[in-house]
């Protein structure tokens, strides 16, 4: 019986208190390989995304660390959950998981895409230029911050003319800038080529913001955060390369009809 004196306040917590748990029983080792992601979501009933962002979660807490193309290894027997302050610490605090984090970003962002379409102004267009200019001078640099990213998505939403709409993309990138969560799943994120593929989504992205077509930009957008959603999952794989990937195929969010 889980006992606790904070309730989690995200799901990811939830889970990741389940497991907290489970490992508790000494069921396994300091040093000893857990079961692969896949097993151990079918066994707590839950999502393969959900499941990653409550293995960060204990990872952050020193719990277990996943090693890259080897698997998730015991780093330290839990202890009773009301005498770890660190784990009441985990529970307490409002980081939100990166991939629901994302979700979110992709049902707001489609719909600012879609607007900025049809209220853009030649300024707009110019400013999300000199953001896709300064996206490719940076692309084969080591920059985490993606500076660039950020430029170009909040010139989208300030498109929109809406400081509302600012406000809340604005939100979500000081959210993912300030997370522990979002920064421990790229510690395992090495390749940058995604980087690439992104500039092409961006590009895609303004090219129907510039011929105001709102449907396409809607839907250029959703599909590169749908993009942006599996490549980080796929980077962040830490089974063997060839494994069958981590695709949404759970996720509640549809796609948007045309």
């Amino acid at each position: 019986m889980i006992n606790t004196l904070v309730k989690p306040k995200r799901l990811y917590q939830e889970v990741g208190l389940k497991l907290y748990e489970e490992l508790r029983q000494g069921q396994y080792k300091v040093g000893d390989r857990l079961p692969p992601e896949r097993d151990i979501a079918e066994q707590l009933g839950v999502s393969r995304t959900l499941l990653r962002e409550a293995l960060i979660m204990l990872e952050l807490m020193e719990i277990v660390e996943v090693r890259k193309g080897s698997g998730i290894y015991l780093l330290k027997q839990p202890t009773n959950i009301k005498s770890s302050d660190k784990f009441e610490e985990s529970l307490d605090n409002d980081d939100v998981g990166p991939f629901e984090m994302m979700q979110a970003r992709q049902l707001l962002e489609s719909h600012v895409a879609e607007f900025a379409a049809t209220q853009a102004t030649k300024k707009d267009i110019i400013k999300m230029r000199d953001a896709l200019e300064l996206e490719k001078q940076n692309i084969d640099t080591a920059d985490q911050n993606h500076a660039a990213d950020k430029l170009f998505h909040l010139a989208i939403a300030e498109a929109t003319q809406n400081s509302v709409l600012v406000d809340l993309v604005e939100n979500l990138w000081e959210r993912r800038e300030n997370s522990p969560m979002w920064k421990q799943l790229h510690s395992h994120i090495t390749d940058q080529a995604y980087r690439k593929k992104w500039l092409v989504d961006h590009e895609n992205i303004l090219l129907a913001i510039q011929q105001k077509k709102p449907d396409i930009a809607r839907m250029a957008m959703w599909r590169h955060l749908e993009n942006v959603k599996d490549t980080l999952m796929l980077l962040s794989e830490h089974q063997d390369p060839n494994f069958d990937g981590y695709l949404f195929s759970t996720n509640p969010v549809q796609l948007p009809c045309s």
